[in-house]
């Protein structure tokens, strides 16, 4: 038997959580206020799992649950919260929780992660890592959404800040995985020293050798003076190396070495140099085909996703779309010295559908310049130019599909074929065919809820050949 402490304001809430349970496993204690719960634990030494509202009179759950942390540590804690913040997943986590749920609950997963957590209390729970002097979160207004995928994501920056582990972000480009790589800094233990980024991509291979590891007077031609590079510089603190699927394999090689002896050499230079620095990557490409490539190395891969984020593209969690814009209003309007523009309904309704092949940095330019140029009111959709510029939709008859799909797919690609032709000669023909793999690919996976076994069977293709496909495409 199972004993938890359920603390809500609401007793009717709280009763209601607890007749979803079996009797038979569970018994439930009920506190309405945050201030009473420490003194009730101090007393108490058979509570087993404290479920615990966001939003308490007196003391906030969140200062609760330090306080539970400090009774004890090992004590697994369910954060229930009644509206989606990004800012209270991410420090509930850090803080030691051990799952933050929003209403209203999927039934399912609220009955499974209590069970999980009972019994991992008993059994399986780890200790936690201390945190010192966590402070106040800084610098999470920018993660902006409350989409269960960015609550995911919050979440786990939450729970990876409080280690130095690395961390592999995966997403398409614009997407935000620099901001996710800034807000597990500023929530870790390195939060007062240095946050650096290199973009791998944008340099050559010397160049990206030297702005990471410096270089000493003379190494090479034009180096007339000894240059720091980037790893000595974010010593103590975090180092984020973005696109890293596109750095050399020589390169590749020393940055293992980095990781593996945390010492390294200037280049030219002899002198043996040791940094402590924590490594966030992120890359928009498959690193599993790069692998299969041999362009990229699978001991360096190993050593950087010890712990993996995943961003969505902006057209999977398009219930993020209106908040993002509001956000961006309010920025440049202030940024800009103008005043806020309100979008019509029109333009909300043509923003969300709309496919965002850049994904939140082709949206947020968006704002921008229809902020800068609109003469409207309120925004309009012709006031943003992806809408403007955006070809008519292609709109399909079901009823007149053939059995080849010939005439379905001609329909597509006709009004496309004039701007393919212009943008990417030479290329048009595995263009499409990769594609319209990948959203066949991509459209029956999200068809089956991920299941790999039902999606093969329907596709009429192998599991091999489907899980190579699924890693060929960065398909999550």
């Amino acid at each position: 038997m199972k004993n938890i402490l359920l603390v809500d304001d609401d007793r009717e809430v709280s009763q209601s959580l607890a007749n979803l349970f079996d009797p038979e496993k569970f018994t439930f204690e009920f506190l309405e206020d945050g201030a009473e719960v420490s003194q009730f634990l101090s007393g108490k030494e058979d509570i087993d799992l404290v479920m615990l509202d966001v939003n308490l009179p007196t003391l906030s759950g969140l200062d609760v649950l330090k306080q539970i942390k400090q009774i004890d540590n090992d004590l697994p804690v369910i954060m229930i919260s009644g509206f989606v913040s990004t800012e209270n997943a991410i420090e509930a986590m850090r803080e030691g929780a051990y799952e933050y749920l929003t209403k209203p609950f999927q039934i399912e997963k609220l009955i499974d992660t209590v069970n999980k957590a009972c019994g991992f209390h008993s059994h399986l729970r780890p200790p936690q890592v201390p945190v010192s002097d966590p402070g106040k979160t800084e610098g999470l207004d920018e993660i902006i959404g409350k989409s269960p995928e960015i609550v995911e994501i919050a979440k786990l920056i939450g729970q990876v800040a409080k280690t130095d582990a690395a961390v592999l972000i995966f997403g398409e480009s614009g997407t935000g995985k620099e901001l996710v790589a800034r807000a597990i800094h500023r929530n870790s233990k390195r939060k007062n020293n240095a946050f650096l980024s290199v973009n791998c991509a944008a340099l050559t291979e010397t160049l990206l050798e030297s702005e990471l590891f410096g270089h000493e007077k003379g190494a090479f031609t034009g180096a007339y003076y000894k240059r720091i590079g980037k790893f000595e510089q974010a010593d103590s603190g975090t180092l984020f190396l973005d696109e890293i699927g596109d750095m050399s394999m020589l390169t590749q090689s020393k940055l293992l070495r980095v990781l593996q002896e945390k010492q390294f050499e200037r280049v030219g230079g002899n002198e043996t140099i040791n940094v402590d620095v924590r490594i966030i990557a992120a890359t928009n490409k498959s690193l599993v085909q790069c692998m299969k490539d041999g362009s990229f190395r699978v001991d360096l891969f190993y050593r950087l996703k010890v712990v993996s984020i995943y961003i969505p593209p902006l057209r999977d969690r398009r219930s993020d779309i209106p908040l993002l814009v509001d956000y961006f209003l309010n920025k440049f309007s202030n940024q800009l010295s103008v005043p806020y523009k309100q979008p019509s309904k029109k333009a909300l309704q043509s923003l969300s559908r709309y496919h965002w092949p850049g994904n939140v940095r082709e949206l947020e330019n968006n704002v921008h310049t229809a902020m800068v140029m609109s003469k409207n009111e309120a925004l309009q959709p012709e006031d943003f130019p992806s809408l403007a510029e955006e070809s008519p939709r292609v709109e399909l008859d079901l009823s007149e599909l053939q059995e080849d799909y010939f005439e379905t797919f001609k329909k597509i690609v006709d009004p496309i074929m004039p701007k393919l032709i212009s943008n990417s000669p030479g290329q048009i023909y595995h263009f499409l065919n990769s594609a319209l793999e990948r959203a066949i690919i991509s459209s029956c996976l999200r068809h089956f809820d991920g299941n790999q076994v039902k999606t093969s069977e329907t596709l009429g293709i192998s599991r091999n050949t489907l899980r190579d496909r699924i890693a060929k495409y960065s398909i999550y």
